[in-house]
């Protein structure tokens, strides 16, 4: 059997990625929307997710050293097969199950779809480090040209999802819970089955790496961690819960309408994503960004949250135009964030120990993510919406102080020397 290239290997990983991250987008509207439709609280939903974010963490820790190890094909059949089989354990969930017992077995098969989430997206945006070339004679075109495959992967990625958000309300008001899981579990199966052709050393280090490894040792990588955490906690703190919740109790918008909004946020917050890098050069910045882009566009986010908040507080004008008016912006900016933060990882790190550094970064996004989704079910209870957003300033202001430590990437040096 012929060889795969780099780039087929890439492809069919990232082909893989987007069925997965597909079925993930809708599996999160159809918890939220059935659980809620049932009469359960927002905090309680936010438990159902608590095992997904929280296993998440522990995955990409330990994913991470098991992608380097055995290679990045055992990580992602294994995130597959668990997403499958989280699916499948989702389809007798019954209405009249008493609320202790079904909010248990949801939290243990989204544990299981934590697990399987975050080796998916470990393994696929590991591989990217793999397949870009080194560029020694011309630093500037291969970081260049990272920067743009990872702008095209997550960006690729959050439009699918947005997709998902989409689906998920209609497959949730046209076939039913049960069903709908059921058919995503076959369909993921499907894209499992294109992945056996991956040779098993995609990944691999030439060398075992021991279990300490795991955990980083690049300053570089740590900073940016921690600010990842706060990045993503800002966002899940009315994202996740407070969001669809509020536009269907109080504006009133049906399940398809406000999944439909969510999806087409995250659909355009892909499209920017995937834009970051022409979007740069039309702004005549050449080469890849650094540490100053890092912390010019958190300190942008910071005040976005907050001015939604102060208009939702004084009423000004219709309170979903306001909304969905200042949540566009604070999606532009985000995934002008996002986008320069994935790129950053892939900057500090090298291709020899790539899953390591990056499973050890996405778990500080994963944290960020538990925290956001706690905050956002116990906060929307206390102060509704609006304390969520405040919430979402709070972290985002923490994401920029903590980027002001961050050094330059030794790579980013060769690009752009000291004068």
């Amino acid at each position: 059997m012929k060889q795969l290239t780099a780039l087929q290997q890439y492809g069919i990983v990232t082909a893989n990625y987007w069925a997965f991250t597909l079925t993930d987008g809708v599996l999160r509207m159809l918890v939220v929307f059935h659980f809620h439709q049932l009469g359960y609280t927002t905090l309680e939903i936010a438990f159902l997710f608590l095992f997904y974010e929280f296993f998440g963490i522990v995955t990409n820790l330990y994913g991470g050293w098991l992608g380097a190890r055995f290679g990045l094909r055992l990580t992602l059949w294994a995130g597959t097969l668990l997403q499958v089989g989280a699916l499948l354990m989702l389809i007798p969930v019954a209405d009249d199950w008493p609320r202790w017992w079904s909010v248990a077995y949801v939290m243990v098969a989204q544990a299981i779809s934590g697990i399987a989430k975050d080796l998916n997206k470990m393994s696929a945006k590991s591989a990217i480090k793999t397949v870009v070339p080194e560029t020694p004679g011309d630093p500037s075109r291969g970081e260049n040209q990272l920067f743009k495959w990872v702008a095209i992967l997550t960006g690729s990625k959050n439009a699918l999802k947005g997709v998902g958000f989409f689906l998920g309300g209609v497959l949730l008001t046209t076939i039913g819970f049960s069903a709908a899981v059921g058919a995503m579990a076959a369909g993921l199966f499907l894209a499992f089955l294109m992945t056996l052709v991956l040779p098993g050393e995609i990944g691999r280090m030439k060398e075992s790496p021991a279990i300490t490894a795991m955990f980083s040792k690049s300053k570089g990588i740590n900073v940016l961690s921690t600010a990842r955490f706060f990045l993503f906690g800002a966002r899940d703190v009315w994202f996740v819960v407070a969001l669809p919740v509020f536009l269907q109790s109080v504006l009133g918008w049906k399940y398809w309408e406000a999944g439909g909004f969510m999806g087409l946020w995250v659909i355009g917050y892909g499209i920017v994503q995937a834009s970051v890098p022409a979007l740069r050069r039309s702004w005549g910045k050449s080469g890849p960004p650094g540490v100053s882009a890092v912390q010019f566009w958190s300190a942008v986010l910071t005040a976005i949250p907050g001015l939604i908040a102060i208009s939702l507080w004084r009423e000004v004008g219709n309170p979903g135009v306001a909304l969905v008016v200042g949540l566009a912006a604070f999606g532009v900016v985000f995934a002008m964030n996002s986008s320069i933060h994935s790129y950053m990882v892939l900057a500090y790190t090298d291709a020899e120990s790539v899953s390591l550094n990056v499973g050890f970064y996405y778990m500080a996004n994963a944290a960020g993510r538990l925290v956001g989704t706690l905050l956002s079910g116990a906060l929307f209870l206390v102060g509704g919406l609006q304390a969520c957003l405040w919430a979402s300033c709070l972290l985002v202001a923490l994401a920029f102080l903590s980027g002001i430590r961050l050094p330059p990437p030794l790579r980013l040096q060769a690009v752009n020397p000291p004068a």
